[in-house]
């Protein structure tokens, strides 16, 4: 009996070395990708093979990143863009998943407006841009309104896939039980969604970025999707690059975020 308690110890250690080398490689070569990545580009530039004026450079983006500190002005637009963000984010997901709750809640109402909720998320949302400033004005109003539009159609189709996947054997158990369909919903339905809760925040997480960014395309005084749209229109190119970079930063935070919560919840589950 010791024996097999040994042996299966033995390779439950070697199993989780080899988990732990694993992981270890990975980052590894991400960290290398990213360098060897960032020094091709830098030499390119350097050589003459790229035109540093119109691709830039790490060198370049550096500069531009501690001049933009210097001057305050990015932490000033990047704060503008978080900020809206963060709202067109929490906002849609908390509508798009009452809708879900609510269609799934009566399957009437959820058979007439599902083809509309189709046509709805494929269409383009740049679209309906001019019709939001008339109705909203020009500023924050719009630019969170866009990045909502973009995310709740995509929340409440995720969201509903997943409470119609439900077993309906586990659905009759409940009911044989004496559970009325709000308790269905609240002990079995959502629990059972909690990762496709999870699955659709961090889709969102992207989505929002993507809505509020096309926002500030159409109507900004302030934030990075402004620097990148005056960057361009002046030929200052370095500091597209330099708010690109700060985008993908500040969108790997929040997505990081996301994920640490995931794991939180796996843990409590």
């Amino acid at each position: 009996m010791k024996n097999k308690k040994q042996q299966f110890s033995e390779l439950h250690y070697k199993f989780i070395r080899k988990l732990r080398i694993q992981t270890v490689v990975v980052h590894t070569i991400r960290i290398l990708l990213l360098v060897g990545f960032l020094g091709i580009w830098e030499l390119a530039t350097a050589t003459g093979a790229l035109d540093p004026f119109i691709a830039s450079s790490p060198s370049r983006v550096v500069t531009t990143f501690v001049d933009l500190i210097k001057n305050s002005n990015l932490l000033h637009h990047s704060w503008v863009t978080l900020y809206e963000t963060i709202l067109a984010f929490l906002i849609s997901t908390g509508i798009g998943l009452a809708l879900a709750i609510v269609l799934y809640m009566i399957p009437f109402v959820r058979r007439i407006l599902e083809p509309y909720l189709v046509v709805l998320n494929s269409l383009p949302k740049i679209a309906l841009g001019p019709l939001i400033i008339v109705w909203m004005g020009a500023g924050t109003k719009t630019i969170v309104a866009m990045g909502v539009l973009i995310c709740v159609i995509i929340t409440t189709i995720n969201m509903l896939h997943g409470f119609c996947q439900i077993e309906d054997d586990k659905i009759m158990l409940m009911k044989t039980m004496g559970a009325n369909k709000i308790q269905t919903f609240t002990r079995l339905v959502f629990p059972a969604n909690i990762p496709s809760l999870i699955s659709s925040l961090k889709i969102n997480v992207g989505m929002a970025w993507v809505g509020v960014i096309m926002g500030e395309y159409l109507t900004s005084k302030a934030g990075l999707g402004y620097l990148i749209v005056y960057g361009g229109q002046v030929f200052k190119l370095d500091l597209v690059m330099t708010s690109i970079v700060v985008l993908c930063i500040l969108a790997g935070l929040m997505y990081g975020i996301i994920a640490l919560a995931e794991i939180y919840v796996n843990k409590k589950r």
